[in-house]
């Protein structure tokens, strides 16, 4: 982690990541979260202006994914407003941001449902 809040750009994620307490919230445990450090390949197409690459021709980038988690109930707005303040920190014309619905595999404990029903 020492070596993670030592780049700029992350340690502007995770604080950016810290300010909104509804992420990663699994009762007791808090701020939950994966990371991975890879690379990933793309070409710019004609009208785009990329921060690594040049227009046309296949470009190669380390990459750090960030995965977390939040209740389905959460509201849309405070979502949306996670979601801006990734994209404004972005260093990227265009970053990758995927939202996925809501997947329980959790044995033995209870979860909220959508309507805030417990299920086991």
């Amino acid at each position: 982690m020492a070596a993670l809040t030592k780049d700029k750009g992350l340690a502007t994620l995770l604080q950016v990541v810290e300010q909104f307490q509804d992420l990663g919230d699994f009762g007791n445990y808090k701020h939950v979260f994966e990371s991975g450090v890879g690379f990933e390949g793309f070409t710019c197409a004609a009208g785009a202006t990329p921060t690594l690459g040049e227009v046309g021709e296949q470009t190669f980038s380390p990459t750090f994914v960030y995965t977390t988690y939040f209740s389905a109930a959460l509201d849309d707005a405070v979502v949306e407003q996670f979601v801006r303040q990734i994209v404004d920190i972005h260093p990227w014309e265009l970053p990758v941001i995927e939202l996925t619905g809501p997947v329980s595999v959790a044995a033995g404990a209870q979860v909220e449902d959508c309507e805030g029903a417990v299920a086991s």
